[in-house]
């Protein structure tokens, strides 16, 4: 019997790849067979990512790609569809914070979470989709966010960028379904990470009273929830968001 969960033959892109939840990801697709076009700010972000790829046995190949600009989209994904003739997954991972109380936030501010966040993910699905469209085939996964769901105070901005993007996702599924490409998105709550290491004290026993869990989640959580989505584990869903959260969104 096949393996429902096995990505044996499959290509995965994935944004943000460099460090954190995108590395989990990565490392999780490839470890079920994946070979990763692995996809960040920098080249040189994404040097252990690929390298802990080839140790699982998978094929890795590195590129930049800034998801709001373009160019920069088009380039890296023409190279990864040169590099491994297709791209049957595609995960919107790329993402970043500038958090403020609405009243104090700058246009910068805004405009540069937007940009990444939602245009990012919605220039790369646009790019990855057309390829998908001809295969016939293709599963997308976008990182959405719980905020995206249920706001946060000092972040409006990323709350909704995050929120766009589940939008976006639902918006994508109901297009490209005929075509047997399906979207999906996860909604992390808080995750274990570099961002998480650095609140206080105080901030995290807040945040932690929030969580009927009682504790943070870890990035392999979400690249469980990704790896699903991304196979025929989950053949018969699109336009869903899973919640990886411990239990803040019921």
């Amino acid at each position: 019997m096949q393996d429902a969960f096995s990505l044996a033959g499959k290509v995965a892109l994935v944004t943000g790849a460099g460090r954190g939840i995108g590395r989990a990801i990565s490392l999780k697709l490839a470890g079920a067979g994946a070979d990763i076009a692995a996809c960040d700010l920098k080249e040189e972000w994404l040097e252990e990512t690929a390298a802990a790829v080839r140790g699982l046995g998978r094929r890795a190949e590195c590129m930049a790609m800034n998801v709001s600009q373009s160019e920069s989209v088009a380039a890296a994904v023409e190279k990864a569809a040169g590099l491994f003739g297709k791209i049957d997954i595609l995960v919107n991972n790329a993402g970043i914070t500038k958090d403020g109380l609405l009243l104090r936030m700058t246009d910068e501010a805004w405009n540069d979470v937007i940009s990444v966040n939602l245009t990012g993910t919605f220039m790369v699905s646009r790019a990855v989709s057309k390829l998908m469209i001809k295969q016939r085939s293709g599963s997308i996964v976008n990182i959405a966010s719980i905020v995206g769901l249920i706001g946060n105070a000092g972040q409006c901005n990323y709350a909704a960028s995050k929120g766009g993007v589940i939008a976006l996702t639902k918006s994508i599924a109901r297009e490209l379904s005929s075509r047997n490409v399906r979207a999906n998105a996860v909604a992390p709550g808080f995750i274990q990470t570099k961002m998480t290491e650095e609140l206080s004290d105080e901030v995290r026993e807040k945040v932690l009273e929030t969580i009927p869990m009682k504790r943070f989640g870890q990035p392999d959580d979400v690249a469980n929830a990704v790896l699903f989505l991304a196979g025929d584990a989950s053949s018969y869903m699109t336009g869903q968001v899973l919640t990886i959260g411990g239990g803040m969104v019921m």
